[in-house]
């Protein structure tokens, strides 16, 4: 986990994260565990990550992901966490996705983003500052079978996605004892980049033209961000994001 700015421990904060990955391994261990040292890194914020709320549903793995600070995805549970008048929270969404998971594979950097303004209109509501945040090596894990658009198994995982609400990319990395097959991810570094906050103004109705304007300087920060880090983490200099 590396930081480019400091957070006010009193204000609220909210996190794209990006990519998914196939298993949002990144995610889960810098926002829901001390495995990078996320409180020394940002002390007085707490951590809160978004969850299907899918996985709300099953008894004891419930409590478990909440344990970590996990939260469902729901507007709700996300308006409970930025209006907390103290500050001090950060909330952090995974906003490509399980859909995002179907391009989850080494070298790729396209995100589903272009149409996703929810958080943006969530983050406009609550005048919460916007942080981009990028996770190199997320998507180096674990190889996945190809599964171009318009390809049977892209139609099924679709709609196996549109029906339970989590994606089922056919995966597949290393074993336990031999490196050639299975579903142990490679060992391979990831690093998560969380950038600058990006100042919103609060407005409790903002217009369709408010957020696409703050929607659109997100996606020129996270592009930066990228830009910025890549050669850091053996990216291509010829590798962009690429918003779906």
């Amino acid at each position: 986990l590396m930081k480019t700015a400091e957070l006010d421990p009193r204000q609220n904060y909210l996190v794209g994260f990006h990519p998914h990955g196939v298993l949002a391994a990144g995610a889960f261990l810098n926002f829901c565990t001390e495995a990078s040292g996320f409180s020394t890194l940002f002390p007085g914020i707490t951590p809160h990550l978004m969850m299907l709320s899918l996985w709300f549903r099953i008894p004891f793995f419930r409590d478990y992901v909440m344990s970590g600070g996990l939260i469902a995805s729901d507007k709700e549970s996300a308006s409970y966490v930025l209006q907390k008048p103290e500050g001090g929270n950060l909330l952090a969404i995974i906003v490509g996705g399980a859909q995002e998971a179907l391009n989850a594979r080494p070298g790729s950097f396209t995100l589903l983003l272009k149409n996703r303004k929810g958080f943006v209109r969530l983050a406009i509501q609550h005048g919460t500052p916007l942080v981009p945040a990028f996770s190199f090596g997320e998507n180096d894990l674990f190889d996945q079978v190809k599964n171009p658009k318009g390809s049977w198994l892209r139609r099924i995982q679709h709609w196996l996605q549109q029906i339970m609400g989590i994606s089922l990319p056919l995966f597949h990395a290393r074993g336990i004892f031999q490196y050639s097959f299975g579903l142990m991810p490679y060992r391979r570094p990831i690093c998560t980049v969380v950038g600058k906050p990006i100042p919103v103004q609060k407005k409790h109705r903002p217009s369709e033209e408010e957020v696409d304007q703050v929607h659109q300087k997100y996606l020129n920060e996270l592009s930066k961000l990228f830009e910025k880090h890549k050669a850091k983490y053996n990216v291509p200099e010829d590798s962009h994001l690429e918003f779906i």
